[in-house]
């Protein structure tokens, strides 16, 4: 379990990671603030804020398979 203290507000947020290595975008259950996050082996490594509009691209890109695999 990994436990993550927002930057802005100190709320503490905690998760359960699959893989040991996670990078992507964390929203604050209390303030709401985004930020994209990179943890390895159960630590935090970097934390970086996140304006809606970057947050909304990366789920778009996301939502596009890139695969080749038709379905």
């Amino acid at each position: 379990m990994v436990i993550i203290e927002c930057p802005r507000c100190s709320a503490k947020t905690s998760f359960s990671l699959a893989q040991s290595v996670y990078e992507g975008p964390l929203r604050c259950w209390k303030c709401r603030g985004l930020f994209t996050v990179r943890i390895e082996d159960k630590e935090l490594k970097s934390c970086k804020p996140l304006s809606e509009e970057e947050f909304e691209k990366g789920q778009q890109a996301e939502s596009f398979d890139t695969s080749g695999d038709v379905t």
